[in-house]
């Protein structure tokens, strides 16, 4: 297929992006945003991914369907994506809202879909690719578009192999040697079950993987319905499209599997998020954000370039704006105005910095004790993620040494064996966390 023919099926297909969850797996950086807004990488929003793909892939019509704590969501998509005014191009925010048919909040992924389904059909859409708001990859959808068309399907959904020791935490499909979809089961755990599983041999070969692999096809929450089909599909009360509707489809549509082999991480947990966040760091890592075929958009902020004086920095993404002192930082990532004391050491952590400058920096402590936003001098901080607009005072150290897993402190969590000090944070100077 020319590449004339892929833009004009982009043209044709209308993205929908998932970010309606409540996002409780990544509480509490969800406690006052949703999840798609989420900071990522220093100074990019988690939607920025999909969106992106989006427009690397050709395709300019895009909603994101959210419902909880979507004001700074909405804020980030009207300040980053403004397409000009003689095309059709959009990126669009719906949060759940009364409809005559019914004034409930989505019940799940295909009940949101649904209740947005007339706004969808406005335009002829022939395509409707779904995709997830939690997910770091890479992705052109025009060739999951090209073989939906090749193989005359009605639903394709993008699938990545994963090992048996993987296999039991996702919906596993399995497909015939041509990848049409045979069989769905969600979270397999039975021994006999995931031998049944298993991609076969043929489709090995394809894959240029060895015939004798335990490998599996998972899917990735990426799915492309043909018109007709996603009307149809929807005509009930199912909830879920992974438990509820792929499941009937297989039984009554042309269903196939796109494999994926690049790198794919769901960041929906507080682990997942932290360590993709600073794998960031690594020299190669296995997702860049220095790929200029395929750049990662957001909100253009015009900050000044960051300042560091006298501060020892080894393995580290420092963002646009900050101002560093003497200080020790070690495989961080330091966020979009981030201001950081003398002395202070900052280790394996997150910092995603501020959304606005003080008058004054470098300020003593204001009314009350409470300390200018920032990190202040002689901390220590390892492992731990501090978010937006904290305010840490002198000589405070945060460490989940000797904490459990999950923990819910006094202006602080620990999930995942990880130190969170929420957004707007205050922590007094001297405070041992």
């Amino acid at each position: 297929m020319t590449p004339t023919n892929l833009s004009a099926l982009a043209k044709q297909s209308l993205a929908i992006i998932m970010g309606g969850g409540a996002g409780t797996r990544l509480f509490p950086l969800t406690k006052d945003r949703s999840k798609p807004a989420v900071p990522l990488g220093g100074k990019y929003r988690i939607v920025d991914i999909p969106i992106s793909n989006c427009i690397n892939s050709g395709l300019r019509h895009m909603y994101v369907l959210t419902q909880f704590n979507s004001t700074s969501l909405i804020r980030h998509i009207a300040a980053s994506y403004k397409f000009d005014h003689f095309s059709r191009s959009f990126v669009e925010v719906l949060a759940a809202q009364q409809r005559p048919s019914g004034a409930h909040w989505y019940q799940g992924t295909a009940d949101a879909v649904r209740q947005n389904l007339s706004d969808f059909l406005q335009r002829p859409y022939e395509y409707f690719i779904i995709l997830s708001g939690d997910q770091l990859y890479r992705m052109d959808y025009r060739l999951v578009l090209q073989q939906h068309i090749e193989k005359k399907s009605d639903i394709t959904i993008a699938t990545i192999p994963v090992d048996r020791r993987s296999a039991p935490d996702f919906g596993i499909m399995h497909t015939d040697p041509e990848r049409k979809i045979i069989r769905f089961e969600e979270k397999p755990k039975d021994a006999a079950m995931l031998d049944e599983l298993k991609i076969p041999a043929p489709l090995l070969r394809e894959l240029e993987k060895e015939e004798n692999e335990e490998l599996y096809q998972a899917s990735m929450g990426i799915y492309i319905f043909n018109r007709d089909a996603l009307v149809e599909s929807l005509d009930n009360d199912f909830v879920d499209f992974g438990k509820h509707i792929i499941p009937a489809a297989i039984k009554r549509y042309a269903v196939h599997a796109y494999i994926f082999q690049g790198y794919w991480e769901d960041i929906g947990t507080i682990r997942a998020f932290f360590d993709a966040n600073l794998n960031l760091t690594n020299l190669a890592p296995p997702y860049s954000f220095f790929d200029t075929i395929a750049p990662v958009y957001t909100h253009a902020r015009f900050l000044p370039a960051s300042k560091i004086d006298g501060a020892t920095v080894k393995q580290a993404i420092i963002s646009d704006g900050c101002i560093i002192s003497d200080s020790h930082i070690e495989r961080c990532v330091i966020g979009i105005r981030s201001y950081v004391g003398s002395g202070t050491t900052i280790r394996q952590s997150i910092v995603m910095g501020c959304d606005f400058y003080e008058a004054d920096l470098a300020s003593k402590e204001i009314d009350g004790g409470v300390p200018p936003l920032g990190i202040g001098k002689n901390c220590v901080i390892d492992h731990a993620i501090i978010d937006k607009n904290a305010r840490i005072g002198d000589g405070v150290v945060i460490s989940p040494e000797a904490k459990p897993e999950n923990f819910d402190g006094e202006n602080f969590y620990v999930r995942d064996g990880i130190v969170i000090v929420p957004k707007n944070a205050v922590i007094p100077s001297g405070t041992w966390i």
